[in-house]
């Protein structure tokens, strides 16, 4: 992804009474301004982490995953994450014991997030950590859980490679999302063939060399909009020859506009 800019220092919540309730889930709200990190962390619950408005990333040893406003990653226990904010994000967030929410699988994945589910995690974040299950509180916690559904796949997700070439090339990607070099190009660098290097990104990430680029770019761009940045600067500063060859090939992931995208992102109540 594009560097951050510098943001204000903000004081991380307590995350122990979240971790050590009684209860099987606890809501916890917290907003952050564009640009902060939160460092490398693990949880004893698993965790659903989603953003009202702005966008976060979720960086993973097997991937960073993008979380827009409609969408929420479930990072499950003891997986060890950063969160990068842009856009100044409202996050809300649940925190899940292990076995509470067994429809959901042992790795990283996205979630729908409804526009009940959306409303049932803000209120969740008002909620005592020690409800009562045959309360009204209880029964909207509860009923959060029964909410929690795996999303098919969506192109969120930029898969990170641990084998040392192309580790090398994917963050290099990453870093600088816009270079033009091509397959052949990271061949000459490593002195290897053109045809190993794609053998290693279908081998190793599931995707083509031209697909995981092209998704660096996409979650990249995402972030940017996020920002406030223009569309226009986004999609030439990102290697697009128009404006409209980016829109199209965003408008064919997301379902939707960079302009809409942006709208949502930004100005999300």
């Amino acid at each position: 992804m594009t560097a951050s800019r510098k943001a204000p220092m903000v004081a991380e919540p307590d995350l122990y009474p979240y971790e050590s309730s009684r209860r099987p889930v606890a809501g916890l709200a917290v907003d952050y301004p564009d640009g902060h990190r939160v460092k490398r962390h693990r949880h004893r619950r698993g965790q659903l982490v989603y953003a009202m408005s702005g966008v976060m990333v979720v960086d993973t040893d097997a991937g960073i995953w993008v979380v827009p406003p409609t969408r929420g990653v479930w990072v499950p226990a003891w997986v060890s994450h950063g969160i990068r904010m842009s856009g100044e994000p409202r996050m809300r967030t649940v925190f899940v014991e292990p076995g509470a929410a067994t429809h959901l699988p042992a790795q990283c994945c996205v979630l729908s997030v409804s526009p009940l589910l959306r409303e049932l995690m803000a209120a969740a974040a008002e909620v005592s950590l020690d409800w009562a299950p045959d309360t009204r509180d209880g029964r909207l916690m509860m009923l959060l859980l029964d909410e929690l559904r795996q999303e098919p796949a969506l192109p969120l997700h930029l898969p990170q490679p641990s084998e040392p070439r192309l580790a090398r090339i994917c963050r290099a990607i990453v870093r600088n999302p816009e270079r033009q070099d091509g397959a052949a190009d990271w061949a000459r660098a490593l002195s290897v063939d053109p045809k190993t290097v794609h053998r290693l990104f279908v081998r190793h990430t599931g995707m083509t060399f031209g697909r995981w680029r092209q998704q660096a770019r996409l979650l990249a761009a995402m972030e940017r909009l996020a920002r406030g940045d223009r569309v226009l600067d986004v999609a030439l500063d990102l290697g697009y020859e128009s404006p409209s060859a980016f829109a199209a090939m965003f408008r064919k992931a997301l379902g939707e506009s960079p302009s809409a995208f942006a709208a949502r992102g930004v100005g999300a109540a």
